[in-house]
């Protein structure tokens, strides 16, 4: 099979699948997993070699535009009295995920005489929170209301806590391993984060006063995606975050002047397809024979994570007087787990050579979990708190 007729099968299973899942009320985001799954060689094998290739290519320029349209959602003058409900919310909702999971995973292995310092990585790595997944629910179904801005507020910068807790875990792995404390290792995460927000921040700033050359909206549509390549590309050349850069050029953009926004509504009449693609590609990256290897450890991490989200939102709500419906409903909107969370099981992978692979499996594995449900839980959410009108 040539490589455009597996991206033709790609796009039309997509939408068709996308199409029959619906009469169960499945999202979309878990319908293009499900076909994913299916046309990926684990099953059917229609997803060919050249496209796997050029998956990471796609994947970071999707993931860029998410971040970036993220950042639309903090336009300074419309978010002042809302910044102490998303930072509570956001720390506290990713602490709670890495302390329970990490000392649930303590106690376990201290029971089977394994080492622990896993557990406190696999904590860190428990923190993340996946956007795109939660973005392209509440665009299926057109959510809007309180808890639907808080919510896009607190994915877009969850990711940071995550880069620093995992920055501090790796090298708490390290001294435990090897009696030494790295504290370089601490170090780089903290500049890998400053250094996107860096990055992305000059790149906003000298994107938005060369704007006012764009005449048309082809030229408009051309200038941004364009922004977006040179954004990710420079991100991951300097080998700082892709997400928090792309974010915070938006963020940057979008409050150096109101008509800045025309650059997040051209991008959202074209990204669809990319999205339905790469949810597809991703499905077709999951192998559900990896479940079995999570084991027991596989299962905690799974349930004391979602209780960790859960509980830590809505502490977070009470403690900065967020709305009842925050407390009670962000925190399942929170489960979705990718991107990040894998990143940090590679680096973990190439950390501790001993126990690195079990600790990337486990979180691969659970990913397979949370990429399906959390998608489920997001609409369950978004639908309690009567911002989903219609789930047809």
């Amino acid at each position: 099979m040539n490589s455009l007729l597996s991206a033709g099968l790609i796009l039309i299973l997509g939408f068709v699948g996308a199409r029959l899942l619906k009469l169960v009320r499945l999202p979309n985001v878990t319908a293009f997993l499900i076909v994913g799954m299916l046309i990926g060689p684990h099953m059917l094998n229609l997803v060919t070699p050249e496209i796997f290739t050029a998956s990471e290519f796609f994947s970071n320029l999707v993931l860029g535009i998410i971040a970036f349209s993220l950042g639309e959602n903090f336009r300074f003058d419309k978010m002042r009295q809302g910044v102490k409900q998303v930072m509570w919310i956001s720390i506290i909702a990713a602490l709670g995920a890495w302390i329970l999971v990490s000392t649930a995973l303590i106690i376990y292995f201290i029971t089977i005489d394994m080492p622990i310092y896993p557990a406190i990585v696999l904590g860190a790595a428990a923190s993340a929170t996946a956007p795109a997944a939660t973005v392209l629910v509440i665009r299926e179904y057109r959510a809007s209301g309180m808890l639907t801005e808080l919510l896009l507020k607190v994915v877009a910068i969850d990711d940071a806590w995550c880069l620093i807790f995992a920055a501090m875990a790796i090298a708490v792995g390290n001294a435990m391993r090897a009696d030494v404390f790295q504290m370089s290792i601490v170090f780089a995460g903290l500049g890998e984060i400053f250094g996107a927000l860096l990055v992305g921040g000059i790149l906003g700033y000298i994107s938005s006063k060369l704007s006012r050359f764009i005449r048309t909206r082809e030229e408009l549509l051309i200038y941004t995606l364009g922004l977006v390549l040179f954004n990710v590309g420079i991100s991951i050349a300097l080998e700082v975050s892709v997400l928090l850069s792309s974010m915070m050029m938006g963020l940057v953009m979008v409050n150096m002047a109101r008509e800045n926004y025309k650059f997040f509504e051209v991008l959202r009449s074209v990204d669809t397809p990319l999205f339905l693609a790469f949810f597809i590609i991703s499905g077709a990256h999951l192998d559900f024979s990896i479940l079995y290897k999570m084991g027991i450890a596989g299962v905690l991490y799974v349930v004391f994570r979602t209780i960790g989200k859960v509980y830590g939102a809505k502490l977070g709500a009470k403690l900065s007087d967020a709305p009842k419906a925050a407390g009670d409903w962000l925190g399942l909107s929170l489960t979705p787990q990718a991107g990040v969370a894998l990143g940090i099981g590679l680096v973990a992978k190439t950390t501790f050579p001993d126990l690195g692979n079990y600790i990337f499996t486990i979180i691969a594995a659970t990913s397979v979990v949370f990429e399906l449900v959390g998608p489920l839980l997001t609409k369950y959410s978004l639908t309690k708190a009567g911002e989903i009108v219609s789930t047809e």
